[in-house]
């Protein structure tokens, strides 16, 4: 593994507070290892803002492993980076070239309003994710794990969809600032499984119409699939389009029985 150091010019957008206008900084970081994650690169440039007596750039991280999904960059243009498939914490600057001018963004997208620097507010995904996300189950304890047969490809597909970290770089790509990707994940590794059948169609209807109060509408651009660090098909907006579909006629029914 090579271990080259390089300089880097970065162009980093600053911004005091939501009211503020914000504008371009530009940052020269010097002798930074290639081997070095892009965060490991802001740590850096930040040590020697403070050092310099400035304020530290503010952006979100927290496990650094690819999993948690706070890490959202818009880099160079692109959410997460240039590298397919990667969260930003797992970037590393040999994606990048000495001498190169990196330039460094907060996701944007109305639904996220700017918070500080390279900070942005996404609870309207918590919004989606509180309107049926979840499965209500009896407390008690925990069931075999394998009293439910589930059928493999059921549960591939569960698993695929359940590795959205919510991020919201579906949602920066999208030209529409949509959150389909975002909100077919949630809802199809849920509505797939046996556990989540009674109240699949509950779920999808309030889940979409929350989506829809806060989030553009979906035109099959395709960017949030290739923007998705976890690679989510865009296969998964389909399926729930069908449920919601199929939600309306049920729910409806339901009512009109009760």
């Amino acid at each position: 593994m090579s271990n080259h150091l390089q300089n880097l010019n970065l162009k980093i957008w600053r911004q005091d507070g939501p009211a503020d206008s914000g504008r371009f900084e530009s940052y020269l970081v010097g002798s930074i290892s290639d081997e070095a994650s892009f965060l490991e690169l802001l740590d850096v440039l930040n040590e020697q803002l403070i050092g310099e007596g400035q304020d530290a750039i503010a952006f979100d991280h927290d496990c650094r492993e690819g999993i948690c999904g706070t890490c959202s960059l818009m880099i160079d243009g692109q959410a997460h980076g240039p590298q397919r498939g990667t969260a930003t914490c797992q970037l590393h600057m040999r994606k990048f070239a000495s001498g190169d001018t990196i330039v460094v963004e907060p996701w944007r997208a109305t639904a996220f309003p700017i918070l500080k620097d390279l900070m942005v507010d996404r609870s309207p995904l918590d919004r989606i994710v509180e309107a049926g996300g979840f499965i209500t189950a009896a407390t008690g304890g925990a069931p075999d794990a394998n009293i439910i047969p589930i059928p493999k490809p059921v549960a591939d597909a569960a698993m695929d969809a359940a590795e959205c970290i919510g991020c919201g770089a579906c949602v920066a790509a999208c030209p529409n600032g949509a959150a389909n990707l975002f909100t077919a994940a949630k809802v199809s590794h849920l509505n797939l499984l046996p556990q989540g059948q009674a109240e699949r169609w509950s779920r999808v209807e309030a889940m979409v119409e929350t989506m829809d109060e806060y989030f553009g509408s979906c035109t099959n651009h395709g960017e949030c699939e290739a923007a998705c660090p976890k690679s989510i098909s865009i296969d998964f907006i389909a399926m729930m389009h069908k449920d919601f579909r199929r939600a309306k006629v049920k729910n409806r029914t339901l009512i009109s029985q009760i």
